[in-house]
């Protein structure tokens, strides 16, 4: 029998490839369309080219049973049944969305798909979006659907399985299509129209960013006032169950929460709310921490221990941690900086940058830091009492 092809634009991407590897082994055959040829030809070689977990073991193995295909090019989806577009959606310096790339891509799409074939978008978009999607596409194809991913990153293959997935879709064939589609991934199917589907996956990432700036304006607090915030966390939520959701305070990075939270603030065009009272607290962190070591350690030699956006990820993208940098180089510090998965230029190793730094900054909640000795001589800023 024929297996099903389905392409996915961004196939080689975070959220593209355990998605083409997780259908390839439900017998389907999959299409990875990319632009970015390094991590095609590290896929090819059955080396995922970011950490993932399980990721290796399963991508070698539909390799082995040629279940992917490989391609750059748009025009490759024109005999797939399911079309997935699993592509960013960046804003710009002044945050604002930057969609012409991903209008170009629907317009490029629309060339090359049949009327029988069925478009999903997986990608976080601004309310409305898909709407102006379909009016592009109608015309050629009116199976539209909207399911955005909803997986943590480094956990895909192991959440797919059990997240529930949102399925919304331009009419009810091609809702029964997709539905069916992502059930022989995941038993949970939720059902909603296009506009309750992109706002629950913005809304869930704006909460997300929020939740992460209380304890960080906590930390602030509590800096200000001496008082060591850890400590006051802890007590707070000691056998008291009405705070067990209060974050630990750290840099909050990633490609998603800051620029969704930011896209409704420029959709609503707010300058007074609580999501930019976020923004100011988050992405200001990086600078409030070095003006307080310009007040006592400006001739002093800062340690940066993580560079990536979370622990235990190879991911760089909209760390803080590369921002805490550029915000030392500015001001003049001499710094060194070390992360076990990603190797910036001029990297040290941890146990060297310890033994060269006079203050320590645990930057990343990578695992490995967990029982590092930091002598009592040295100044050490641990945000979140990641170290025991």
């Amino acid at each position: 029998m024929k297996k099903t092809k389905i392409s996915i634009i961004g196939g080689a991407g975070h959220i593209g490839l355990p998605l083409a590897v997780k259908l390839a082994e439900k017998n389907f055959l999959v299409n990875i369309i990319d632009q970015n040829t390094n991590n095609v030809k590290e896929i090819k070689k059955k080396k995922p080219p970011f950490k993932e977990k399980d990721l290796k073991k399963r991508l070698s193995k539909v390799l082995d049973q040629n279940r992917l295909l490989f391609s750059n090019k748009i025009r490759s989806i024109n005999d797939s049944k399911f079309v997935i577009i699993c592509v960013g959606t960046p804003i710009s310096k002044k945050l604002v969305p930057e969609l012409q790339s991903f209008f170009s891509l629907i317009k490029d799409v629309k060339k090359h798909i049949k009327q029988n074939s069925n478009i999903i978008i997986r990608s976080s978009v601004l309310p409305g979006t898909c709407e102006k999607v379909y009016n592009l596409i109608k015309a050629k194809c009116r199976n539209l659907s909207y399911c955005p991913e909803r997986i943590i990153e480094g956990f895909s293959l192991e959440e797919l399985p059990v997240i529930p997935q949102i399925v919304s879709a331009s009419n009810k064939l091609t809702l029964s299509r997709n539905k069916r589609l992502f059930r022989k991934i995941t038993n949970h199917v939720i059902v909603c129209k296009f506009r309750e589907a992109e706002l629950s996956k913005i809304f869930s990432n704006m909460y997300r960013y929020i939740n992460f700036a209380i304890p960080n304006e906590m930390y602030l607090m509590s800096k200000k006032l001496n008082v060591d915030f850890k400590k006051v966390r802890n007590v707070m939520k000691f056998n008291y169950p009405r705070n067990r959701g209060l974050a630990k305070a750290g840099l909050v990075g990633g490609p998603c929460l800051m620029k969704d939270s930011m896209q409704m603030s420029f959709l609503f065009k707010k300058k007074s709310s609580l999501v930019n009272s976020a923004y100011q607290i988050n992405e200001k962190l990086p600078e409030m921490i070095v003006n307080d070591l310009e007040a006592k350690n400006k001739n002093k030699k800062i340690g940066i221990l993580g560079l990536t956006f979370k622990p235990d990820s190879d991911d760089i993208r909209g760390s803080l941690s590369l921002k805490l940098l550029k915000v030392l180089k500015r001001k003049g510090f001499k710094f060194l900086y070390s992360d076990p998965y990603y190797k910036l230029k001029k990297g040290v190793s941890a146990k060297k940058l310890i033994e060269k730094s006079d203050v320590v900054i645990i930057a990343t909640n990578h695992s490995r830091y967990k029982n590092l000795k930091i002598k009592r001589n040295k100044t050490l800023i641990d945000l979140s009492g990641h170290l025991k």
